[in-house]
């Protein structure tokens, strides 16, 4: 049970699986018996697509004047990053990809168009409605991508190519559906393609959209700023950092303005939106992957769902630059608060937060606290030079809002895009 356990979480649809061990069982001595193939009748996912959807696919990129590729995190599940750009070059269809599937194409290619849905660039959201084909690859549609779902790509004939056909057709009526893995559709797909050739001026459209519409925020030489606070950081690592984030305002900007470049750089809550995840998986990233800079983004309410883990960081001197941005308030909470329901503020007060730097250097681990870009600047490279863990307080503007916002119950086009 347990090589079939790994076996399922690790083919298909990939993901977690549940093992129920009883107390007798674990308790017991037994002799570890190796399996070499495992093989479970009833579970035989599809890896390999219909021929017939794919001309059908390959068809429509030709006669479509404004296509539009959606791109999931099935797409850096099955490890199909490299078939994905290659895809995009030779069709030059235009990109966005889910929160779950930043780094699964890199952000400095000239056809991405940023991050779609709730929190999402007016380019991406304007071109999936204005779209009169939609490719999804490894992508559930889900309500912070879709927005009102019947006012979601109005426009749009809908290709679905996803490794469950459960996912195909719940939320979002298919046109082509296609049940396959996505690295195999797309190898296949690629031999079957030419550059969309009506799309030229629909391509020009979303250029000078993605240079006109800009992330933006108004930034401050007196407060700190958080959307600055993750500039500063992209900037230092060049974007080569795996970042692990909570849940919240922090999560949203460090989706917003960390620029990832390759694939299983960015760990995230995309699904629960749990509190208390980032710190975690951080710790996780960094013993998997020991040679690369893991940052842990958090914010002060999530940060005290899971600071007892300094203690593993401390004891094993696993060398993660913990973050957190401290607004001393549930931002997300009192975001939805001020904008949906007027001002009508409940339960979000963080101001009896503990000292963070105080907490750090109770584990044992050293804490920097900065509320200026100067301190900023100077507090990270500290934690950059420290060969340890480090947590590095950011105490940023309690009043900033996340921009773009989409309102539940709006089409994904009508956004409110905050001051100039």
């Amino acid at each position: 049970m347990i090589h079939e356990a790994f076996h399922i979480a690790n083919t298909g649809r990939k993901g977690p699986v549940l093992i129920d061990i009883p107390k007798d069982v674990s308790a017991a001595k037994t002799l570890f018996e190796p399996v070499q193939n495992v093989h479970l009748r009833g579970y035989q996912p599809t890896v390999k697509p219909n021929r017939l959807q794919l001309d059908k696919l390959a068809a429509a990129i030709q006669e479509s004047e404004r296509p539009v590729i959606l791109a999931g995190g099935g797409v850096v599940y099955a490890g199909a990053h490299e078939a994905l750009l290659e895809f995009v070059n030779i069709t030059q269809i235009p990109i966005t990809t889910t929160l779950l599937g930043l780094g699964g194409f890199p952000s400095g290619h000239e056809l991405w168009m940023g991050m779609p849905g709730m929190h999402g660039t007016l380019t991406a959201n304007r071109s999936i409605q204005e779209a009169d084909l939609l490719i999804s690859l490894g992508a559930r549609f889900d309500d912070r991508v879709t927005g009102k779902l019947d006012g979601f790509a109005p426009h749009a004939k809908i290709a679905h190519i996803d490794i469950d056909p459960a996912e195909i057709g719940k939320n979002v009526n298919t046109d082509i559906p296609i049940v396959g893995d996505v690295k195999h559709v797309l190898e296949l797909l690629i031999p079957l393609v030419a550059r969309a050739g009506k799309a030229d001026a629909w391509r020009e459209k979303i250029a000078k959209s993605s240079q006109e519409n800009p992330f933006k925020y108004k930034d401050s030489d007196k407060v700190l700023k958080p959307q600055w606070v993750i500039e500063l950081l992209n900037e230092t690592t060049e974007g080569q950092a795996i970042v692990t984030t909570d849940v919240g305002q922090h999560q949203m900007w460090a989706a917003q303005y960390y620029k990832f470049n390759q694939p299983r750089s960015w760990i995230t809550s995309g699904g629960l939106g749990t509190m208390g995840f980032g710190f975690p998986s951080a710790i996780g990233a960094q013993m998997a992957a020991p040679d690369r800079l893991v940052i842990s983004i958090n914010g002060d309410g999530g940060m005290q769902m899971c600071a007892q883990e300094l203690a593993i960081c401390a004891i094993n001197n696993i060398p993660v630059k913990v973050v957190v941005i401290n607004n001393q308030v549930l931002g997300m909470v009192r975001q939805w608060q001020e904008l949906i329901y007027e001002n009508r503020y409940s339960f979000i007060d963080l101001a009896g937060s503990p000292d963070f730097v105080k907490l750090a250097e109770a584990y044992g681990v050293k804490g920097l606290r900065a509320t200026n870009k100067e301190e900023a600047r100077q507090a990270w490279q500290e934690a950059l030079d420290t060969p340890g863990p480090v947590l590095v307080e950011f105490v940023v503007e309690k009043g900033e809002n996340v921009y773009p916002m989409v309102p539940q119950g709006s089409t994904i086009d009508q956004m409110l895009l905050g001051e100039d």
